[in-house]
């Protein structure tokens, strides 16, 4: 069986994450996503450390299709490198991961 994928990725506004989760969820690229909002990031960029309030997404798929879900992240993210790391996993509730796999045939509504 197709293992579920993890893949997790920032935002700078929970409207834009509710936009972009709700998108993946009706393409079919997406099982669920988890919205985490009001977290604090500390970062170096371009040279400078900065900081930033941002939103964090966690997005549950199969693994076929995390190359499409990162596709799809980039095309209409705000930041011009968004974060995307694909986190694999491994054991967990066979028949929730067999839902995951299910549902993120990329068959949207």
């Amino acid at each position: 069986m197709e293992r579920p994928v993890l893949v997790y990725t920032t935002y700078p506004s929970l409207v834009e994450a509710e936009r972009a989760g709700r998108l993946l969820v009706e393409k079919g690229l997406a099982a669920c996503v988890n919205i985490l909002p009001q977290m604090r990031s500390i970062y170096r960029w371009q040279g400078k450390v900065e900081q930033a309030d941002e939103i964090v997404m966690i997005i549950k798929t199969r693994d076929a299709q995390k190359d499409a879900v990162a596709a799809e992240v980039k095309r209409g993210h705000a930041y011009d490198t968004p974060a995307i790391l694909f986190l694999p996993t491994e054991g967990g509730d066979a028949a929730y991961a067999q839902w995951i796999v299910a549902e993120s045939n990329g068959q949207g509504v």
